[in-house]
Formats: structure tokens, sequence, C-alpha cells
């Protein structure tokens, strides 16, 4: 008998943390190959995840390299203090990513807000780049009038296949021919399998990224093989599909009767006895046939969109030019 084949099921998420909690839970030991620091300030937790060897690949499913997660359910609410606060530490980390991947100070930088800007849910690279410091030009045009501690840094949004007919990492590759940046910074929205982690997360990889992957799309990477450039990847959680949400339904009604005395088994039955792998493999039968496996985005997206962009893009501003101070990074947005 033929093995069955159940690729088309498997939990689509592109957080690496993500990934590294599924497979330690498949295997209730130490993965090999996986370095992992965490620490947390005032409800900012902080994951450092190094993905040493192929060994440590083929156990998460994710590229060598490494990555940082932000994770601050606190973004919720809207607090203006927080969102300070989380662009502060983003440009902390960001600036200790760039020591890490050996990029100087002087180091031209090209940032690539990928994303249509036309949906909501995908926007998020176009708002960046509206809010990052561009300087490149003045460096062309005046370099001998530019104050000391900022660096050339250009942006691009190139859109997407369907607007344009060109793919995003042809585009990205003319102009890093042309321009000829150091480094390729791409921003991206991704999926989770979480929906606690939707809208609260932030990621950073130095692995590159694939344009649509999140949602099952076959895209051309924008990646240091693709361009001869190092490429740091930032993205954002802002969608997750129907059948995650009904199988994290299945376990907050779980705990929710646990809680309070309830008897899991007369109601839950067979599910009981499933892992969370097999539970959405189930769920994603009963919902794909019939066109119910929907992408889903939160309602308050419109507004999430343009405040984690602009968190963003303080972080990167404050960590790409010393002359913003780090400790008030919002207030060069604009």
């Amino acid at each position: 008998m033929s093995q069955l084949d159940l690729s088309a099921y498997q939990v689509r998420t592109d957080l690496a943390l993500e990934a590294v909690e599924m497979a330690t839970e498949l295997t209730a030991a130490p993965l090999p190959g996986i370095e992992r620091e965490m620490f947390e300030d005032n409800g900012i937790l902080i994951t450092r995840l190094h993905v040493q060897d192929q060994a440590g690949s083929q156990a998460i499913g994710k590229m060598v390299g490494r990555y940082i997660t932000i994770e601050v359910p606190q973004l919720r609410n809207g607090d203006t203090t927080v969102q300070d606060r989380v662009a502060t530490h983003m440009a902390k980390e960001f600036e200790l990513f760039l020591q890490r991947s050996n990029i100087n100070k002087d180091a031209k930088i090209l940032i690539v807000g990928l994303g249509n800007w036309n949906v909501t849910p995908d926007a998020l690279g176009p708002i960046v780049v509206e809010n990052v410091v561009v300087t490149r030009h003045f460096f062309e045009l005046m370099p001998n009038d530019v104050a000391p501690g900022y660096r050339p840094v250009s942006a691009v949004s190139p859109g997407v296949l369907g607007t344009t007919g060109i793919e995003s990492s042809e585009i990205v590759k003319g102009i890093v021919d042309q321009s000829k940046p150091d480094l390729v910074i791409a921003i991206d929205a991704l999926a989770s399998k979480s929906i606690e982690r939707v809208n609260t997360t932030i990621q950073i990889a130095d692995t590159g990224i694939h344009p649509g992957s999140g949602i099952g799309n076959k895209r051309k990477g924008i990646t240091q093989e693709a361009l001869g450039v190092p490429v740091i990847a930032i993205g954002v959680p802002t969608v997750l599909y129907a059948s995650t949400i009904v199988n994290n339904t299945i376990d907050l009604m779980r705990n929710h009767l646990a809680n309070h005395n309830g008897d899991n088994d007369k109601i839950f039955g067979l599910l009981n006895q499933m892992s969370e792998d097999e539970r959405l493999t189930f769920v994603k039968e009963v919902l794909e046939p019939v066109g119910h496996n929907l992408l889903v985005t939160p309602k308050d997206i419109d507004e999430f969109i343009e405040d984690i962009g602009n968190i963003i893009a303080s972080g990167l501003n404050a960590a790409l030019h010393e002359a913003i101070d780090s400790s008030n990074v919002a207030a060069y947005t604009h």
C-alpha cells in the first residue's frame, strides 16, 4: 500500500518560532542544530533562534540562519506608549542583527516593501516604504551636504505579479544590479498558525524571503543567492487559515471545559485522542472540498497595518541612521 501524501494538509506558518514549537511537540525532546535564547521586558517577549545546520533545518522545515521574533500581545490595544517601546526594541535587535551579519555603518541599504498596497492585509511593505528615511539621492547629488550619522538608504515597492506582470524578485534584481546596495531589507506580510500571534508579532530573519509563501503561492525568492547581496527579511503575520482558527478554537474549548470541570471526553470523543496535526488534517479535509478554508484577517486590520508599519519604519530609521535617537524613534516617521 502506498504512503498517503498529506503535504497539502500541513500547517502553514512563516514564523520559525512556531515551526520550532510544532517540532518540539512532536519529538518531545531537544531539537538538533537549534539554539534558542528568550527574554522578556514588561510584556515584550523576544526570542532569538539560530538554525545552525541542516539537521536543525530539516527538524523545523526552515532555512539555516538566524531568526528574531518579537511578540507583543498588548499591540492589539493601540497604546502608543507600547508601540514606541516595541519600535525601540526592534531598533536595538536590528542593530544587533546588522553586527552579526557584518554590515558596516557606511553600507548602502535598499529597503523593499513587498505586497499589494490595494489589499490591506498585504500592504505592510508599501506602508513601511512610505515611512522610512531615504537618503541615497542626497549622497548621489549633494554628498558634501549630508549630515553625519546617516547612510545611503533607498526604498521601493515593486508591487505584485498580478498587477505588474513581473515577478517581484526580477524587479528587485534589476534595481540591485543598477544601484548596487550592500544589503537588501525585504518587508512582507506573513501567515501564522496562531490566532494570538496575528497582528502582534514581528519576525526578523537573515534567510531572505519568498513572496506569497505564507498563503501557498510559489514565487521566486528574494535571497542572497538570487540577488548576490545579503538579504534580511522583516515580516508580520496578518492572516491565517479558517482551518487553523477552527483547530485553535477546539483547543480553547477543551481548555475552557477543563477549567470548569467539564467532561471533555463526552463532548469531544475521538478528537481528544488526535494529535494537533491529525486534527488539523481532519478539519482541512472537511473545509477545503467545499471552499471554506478561507484566508482570514482580523476586522481591525486597517488600523493595525498602519500602526505596525510605522513601528517597523521607526525601528529601521533608528537602526540604520546613527543620527536618529533609538530612544525616540517614533519622532522620525511621517
